[in-house]
This record gives structure tokens, C-alpha cells and sequence, in this order.
């Protein structure tokens, strides 16, 4: 039964890393019709509306407790951060560069749970950070080159995410996941709209109101709907697999955002790129099964015996 349990998990978090590239597809054809900031309204609008009716049937609020709400609304704070900068990344730099680029988030989690929760991080991983980060650089080099400073949205949304999921990992095992998705979307809904209004207001751009039809409409509604979905997957594949396991399985994203790239935009990296694409997965990958071996030392290791009571 444990190790269905954990196939399951395995197939959840391939499927996310299937829906995710084609998620991000959808948002780089919306990068040049809509503004940010209306993407993002339209985005968290749908998740509140896809979740809340499974959110009132399941009655999964009711336990949640205030630090919970605080927690899912910093979480959702960078969400949005994360959300908004990879459509801006998406608008202007190919399908697989972003992604790739946004790959460093494994390396910048490593250091928050190494400097900000204390956990213990060797010499090895981050050098190997080290080395990850520098496989970044040189996918964002060409990048840089070609469309300027609009090369480092992606590592902005590794930072954003990096920190979303430093927090969702305290409140992931005590909150049921589609509450937790349900709630950001209303608490994200409940933040930007007014923002949306007021710029719309002062002219500012990206901030411009318009009523989507035609296919920017169903592109809206499938971005939403897919963003959703991936989100749940992962969050999902959490609850039935160790992360160790599954970690590994993220850079599966890589390949086969490459492949829709090409498919749907005939983009493919230059060589340059391609190399530091797989210095990256190299180095995150020989992070994940560093931990991997770690955390099998740590159960192997024998438990010291409590001190003798009185």
C-alpha cells in the first residue's frame, strides 16, 4: 500500500511537470494581448471561482486556525510576485530560456532553508549551488544580449517561488491543499483588483481594463484553469511521496517545456544556453540525491538512548 502510495505521488508530479509547460505556453501567447497586472486579476479571479464550490462541499475551512490565514497570505503575496514576473518573462524571452533560467529556485531554497530555518546544508551542495547558479548565468547571458534586463524577470520568479514554497511547506501538512489554492485566490483577487482599478484609473501602464473575447477569452479561461490544475498536482503529489523522491522529477519540466516551445513557437535554446541548462540540472539534480543520501544516513543512524529517569 506504501509503495502504491508513492507511485501515485510520482504520477502526480509528472503530470505536473506535463501541464506546467503547456500552462506556460498559453501565458506567453497572452504576453503580447493582455497587460500583467489584468493577467494576474483574471488568474487568481478563476482559481477562487474553479476551487470555491469544491472548498464548500468539502467544509475544509472551518479548521484553520489565524497564524494559517497569515501564513497562506504571505504565501500568496509571493505568488503573485511569482506569477506576474514569469508572465513578463515569458512575454519576451523563448519558452525553454525562462524555465531554465527560473530553475535556479532550487539553489536559492537551499540557501533560505540553510540561512533562514537553520537546516543543515553541507560544503558539497553549495558548491554545488555554486555551480548551478553559474549554468544560470549562462542561459541568461545570450538572453541578456538580445532583449536587456527583461532577462532577470525569470530570476525573480525563482526567488518569489523559492520563498512561496519556503512557507508553504508550514502550513502544507496541517492544511488541505485545495483550501489552501482556493483562499490565495481570493486573498490575490482581493488585493490586485483594487490595484487594477486604481492604475486603470491614473492611466498607468499595464494596467489597462478590457472586456476579453474571442480567443484571448478562452486563453484566459485555459491559463487559469491549467494554472490551477498544475499547482494542485504538485501540492497533491506532496501528501502521497517524500519530496526526495519527487525532486527529481521537477527537471523533467526542462525537456519538455523545450519540446512545446519548439512545437508552439519554433524556439529552441542556442548552444550556449543548452550547455548551462545542463550544468543546471546536473547540479540540482546532484543536490536532490545529496539529500536523498543524507536523509537515509539520518533514519540509519541509531537513536541515543533518553537520559535514565530518577
Amino acid at each position: 500500500m506504501k509503495q502504491d502510495r508513492i507511485l501515485l505521488g510520482i504520477v502526480l508530479m509528472l503530470s505536473f511537470s506535463t501541464v506546467a509547460p503547456i500552462g506556460d505556453a498559453v501565458i506567453k501567447i497572452l504576453g503580447g494581448l493582455v497587460p500583467v497586472i489584468f493577467f494576474v486579476v483574471s488568474r487568481f479571479a478563476l482559481q477562487a471561482l474553479f476551487l470555491t464550490p469544491i472548498v464548500l462541499v468539502s467544509k475544509s475551512l472551518g479548521s484553520l486556525t489565524l497564524r494559517q490565514y497569515g501564513l497562506i497570505l504571505l504565501r500568496t503575496l509571493f505568488h503573485i510576485a511569482g506569477v506576474g514576473s514569469m508572465f513578463m518573462a515569458l512575454r519576451y524571452l523563448p519558452l525553454a530560456d525562462a524555465i531554465a533560467i527560473a530553475f535556479v529556485m532550487p539553489f536559492i531554497s537551499l540557501l533560505l532553508g540553510k540561512y533562514i530555518l537553520g537546516e543543515d546544508v553541507g560544503l558539497r551542495r553549495l558548491n554545488a549551488c555554486c555551480v548551478g547558479f553559474f549554468g544560470t548565468l549562462l542561459v541568461i547571458q545570450p538572453s541578456f544580449v538580445e532583449v536587456g534586463t527583461a532577462a532577470l524577470w525569470p530570476l525573480m520568479t525563482a526567488v518569489a517561488f523559492a520563498l512561496f514554497i519556503l512557507v508553504g511547506r508550514q502550513i502544507a501538512q496541517q492544511t488541505d491543499p485545495v483550501a489552501i489554492q482556493m483562499l490565495s485566490g481570493v486573498m490575490a483577487t482581493a488585493i490586485m483588483l483594487p490595484l487594477l482599478l486604481i492604475g486603470a484609473q491614473l492611466g498607468w501602464a499595464e494596467f489597462e481594463i478590457f472586456v476579453p473575447t474571442g480567443k484571448t477569452l478562452w486563453l484566459l479561461l485555459l491559463a487559469g484553469f491549467l494554472g490551477t490544475v498544475a499547482h494542485l498536482l504538485m501540492t497533491w503529489s506532496l501528501k502521497f511521496a517524500p519530496s526526495t523522491t519527487l525532486a527529481p522529477l521537477t527537471y523533467v519540466e526542462i525537456p519538455l517545456t523545450t519540446l512545446v516551445g519548439f512545437i508552439v513557437f519554433g524556439d529552441l535554446p542556442n548552444q550556449l544556453a543548452t550547455i548551462g541548462i545542463c550544468i543546471s540540472v546536473a547540479a540540482g539534480l546532484y543536490i536532490v540525491f545529496r539529500e536523498q543520501a543524507n536523509a537515509r544516513r539520518s533514519a540509519k543512524a541509531p537513536q541515543q538512548p533518553s537520559p535514565a529517569q530518577p
